[in-house]
């Protein structure tokens, strides 16, 4: 213990471990091409310094990155409250965004990378999971064997692909330009095996669409060179989606005909030049993309705008193509339904072994979360502070966070618990181009959900509360929350998670209920939610 409660040390932790399991975090970045933990590292130490001395009554303000106060507030309150990348509209400009950012006055806080509690690749990986499972249920009788999906990118992010299609029985073909990336996927066990010749691949792949073998392919190269080459070799995958950082033309997506090494110097050198190159390499993309669509592929985009970026750059076609939540997982919000976590703060992985028992006790009818638990016991590899991620629904996070309070409580853990979740959640966002586009009543750049999530996280009582906004982005713009609550197995823990744990994905039932939708209706009526208006 560095801190004076578990509260304020179980925060930094969670910081820690971000920082550990970043792309880069010799330079604070965490994934998302610049989606950072801090703003810099005086920022970092600042912050470090500042938890370790908070009392229990006060709250730490973190400004993009920035600790700029310590205030008295009480001992029910947030002990960490950040707000990353908020720019007015007239100001919200990736070019102003780059000014400020180089003038040390701003951050990319992304989502779990600026809220502090990132546990890995793992963390997009049961989220990818569900994706391609509802894509399997949808599209493919409920299987993905002999299945085959192109797509690209193994970044932080991208990385979870090859592996989440690989535990549903499917083949997977992933082009990636960086030769590091791969190595990493590789040792990790993320991605089976990779070349460097296109022909390989798609030998490979169709040799394991045959045998009804379960398979991962990285192909070195640019995915939009890639994609252009298969497409015209006459090669057809069975999905085709995409997760390269394409919402960061600048230091997300390289352009074709460069290395990462010349394409850094390029950046440095040009960075106008550098991002209308790379527009025009995602516009080849994208419109390969098309054009698998267009003869009778399955093609989603996942959530990293590359259609808002052909689109801008005069590509007329990008909405042939739909986002993976209007295709795949708005029902699941409707259901207060999402990527639900936890990270075991004492480091001792049999903490995670005794809180994954217990969920599979608590929730027998759920088979597809005790599926993904006992598979991910096996392959998925420990990043940081053993943790676990699985989607959870209105009512069984409350009850699985005060199940494993009282675990802490009772002395069968070895340390506290923390929860948390991913950004992309029934209620924690706007984003038109992802989580809330295609919405029934036409609320898709609605903001003000994310905002009330956060103020309900906060006067339920979490520990740390995040509010992020999209400067530097350079797409539509979104706005999401993020929060942190530890089980520290007291009173009053049981009492916020109850609050946190109920209200967080209640919001996102209720902004559905509102949009119209039936199965939010069925929902809210079930859990008794109070809306005005409604018996």
């Amino acid at each position: 213990m560095r801190c004076k409660s578990w509260l304020t040390e179980g925060i930094l932790r969670m910081l820690e471990n971000t920082l550990n399991n970043g792309e880069r975090p010799q330079d604070l970045v965490i994934y998302g091409g610049t989606g950072k933990v801090a703003r810099n590292w005086d920022s970092f130490y600042l912050i470090v310094d500042a938890l370790k001395n908070l009392n229990e009554d006060e709250t730490l303000i973190v400004q993009s990155g920035k600790p700029v106060a310590v205030l008295k507030t009480h001992r029910y309150a947030p002990r960490v409250m950040i707000a990353n990348a908020h720019l007015v509209k007239s100001w919200e400009t990736f070019g102003r965004f780059l000014e400020m950012e180089k003038q040390g006055l701003m951050m990319n806080g992304m989502f779990t990378a600026g809220s502090w509690c990132y546990i890995g690749t793992q963390g997009i990986l049961q989220g990818t999971y569900e994706t391609f499972a509802a894509c399997a249920k949808k599209d493919f009788e409920g299987s993905m064997k002999g299945r085959i999906v192109l797509t690209g990118g193994l970044g932080g992010m991208g990385g979870a692909q090859p592996l989440a299609v690989k535990l549903l029985g499917g083949v997977c073909l992933v082009a990636e330009i960086d030769k590091e990336r791969i190595k990493r996927r590789l040792e990790t066990g993320y991605c089976d095996t990779f070349t460097e010749s296109i022909e390989e691949a798609i030998q490979l792949a169709i040799d394991a669409k045959e045998k009804g073998e379960a398979k991962s392919i990285a192909i070195l190269g640019n995915a939009a060179d890639v994609f252009s080459s298969l497409y015209e070799s006459g090669f057809r995958p069975d999905i085709v989606t995409d997760q390269t950082s394409a919402h960061d033309p600048l230091y997300g997506y390289i352009p074709s005909g460069y290395s990462v090494e010349t394409a850094k110097e390029l950046r440095t050198e040009d960075p106008d030049g550098y991002i209308e190159k790379a527009k025009e390499t995602i516009v080849r993309h994208i419109d390969a993309m098309v054009r698998f669509k267009d003869d009778g592929v399955t093609v989603f985009e996942y959530g990293n705008f590359i259609r808002y970026q052909a689109e801008e750059a005069g590509y007329q076609y990008s909405k042939k193509i739909k986002g993976f939540v209007v295709e795949y997982i708005r029902p699941h919000f409707c259901e207060g339904r999402g990527p639900f976590r936890w990270i075991c703060l004492s480091g001792d992985v049999e903490d995670l072994r005794k809180t994954e028992d217990a969920i599979m006790e608590a929730f027998p009818e759920n088979q597809t979360m005790i599926n993904w638990i006992q598979m991910a016991r096996k392959v998925v590899p420990i990043e940081g502070l053993p943790a676990r991620i699985c989607w959870l629904s209105l009512g069984e996070r409350a009850k699985f966070g005060k199940i494993v309070n009282d675990l802490y409580r009772r002395g069968e853990l070895k340390g506290p618990v923390a929860f948390s979740r991913d950004h992309l959640d029934t209620g924690s966002v706007t984003m038109p181009n992802r989580e809330t586009e295609g919405m029934k009543d036409g609320t898709d750049g609605v903001a003000d959900w994310p905002i009330l999530n956060a103020l309900l996280n906060t006067s339920g009582g979490a520990d740390l509360v995040a509010v992020h906004g999209s400067a530097g982005m350079n797409s539509e713009g979104w706005m999401s929350s993020g929060l942190i609550v530890i089980a520290d197995g007291t009173d009053e823990a049981e009492a916020k998670i109850e609050r946190c744990l109920t209200n967080d994905p209640a919001i996102g039932v209720v902004r559905h209920f509102d949009a119209g939708y039936e199965k939010a209706i069925e929902t809210a009526e079930q859990f008794g939610l109070k809306i005005p208006g409604q018996r």
